[in-house]
């Protein structure tokens, strides 16, 4: 395997990875995201603002805007009504989370059209600072890996059982 082949490979766990098949743990975004009923998705923890539907809006934008100006015209706007389908309040949440998959799927074609040889390649970054193509990919499946705890987290505190199962 090259290091394109490897970060294709890490990055498709951090966005879907099955983990532990036997315990049915998992990091994942979408195996944390398979874990939240329809009670948890629009339910902000106490104390908290940010709901589940919520986050997944943020994720899918960015996959949106990283994939626009790493790889396309660069130029998406934060503000453009068309980057998300919905607002904060009316998120369903299985459209939502297909939409969440076509924005990841969209950004891994631009990845896997890649080579080795383009993840030392600077490109543009929705903040307009150039990075290494490396620096990029790494940059989204941190994003995956972090929100997927956030959901986790979410979830555990607005079901009241914010513990490990092992503590």
């Amino acid at each position: 395997m090259g290091a394109l082949d490897e970060l294709v490979y890490l990055m498709e766990e951090a966005f879907r990875g099955t983990g532990i098949e036997e315990t049915n743990e998992t990091q994942s975004l979408l195996g944390n995201l398979r874990t939240v009923g329809e009670d948890a998705w629009r339910t902000p923890p106490p104390g908290g603002s940010r709901t589940i539907a919520s986050i997944v809006l943020h994720i899918g934008s960015c996959k949106v805007m990283y994939a626009d100006y790493a790889f396309g015209p660069a130029q998406r706007r934060w503000d453009d009504p068309s980057l998300v389908p919905w607002t904060d309040d009316d998120v369903p949440r299985d459209a939502a989370i297909d939409w969440l998959v076509a924005a990841h799927r969209d950004l891994m074609a631009h990845v896997e059209a890649l080579s080795d040889d383009d993840l030392g390649r600077l490109r543009m970054t929705n903040w307009g600072e150039q990075r290494e193509t490396r620096w990029v990919l790494s940059t989204l499946m941190q994003h995956d890996v972090y929100h997927a705890g956030e959901i986790n987290h979410v979830r555990a505190l607005t079901r009241s059982d914010d513990r490990w199962k092992w503590a």
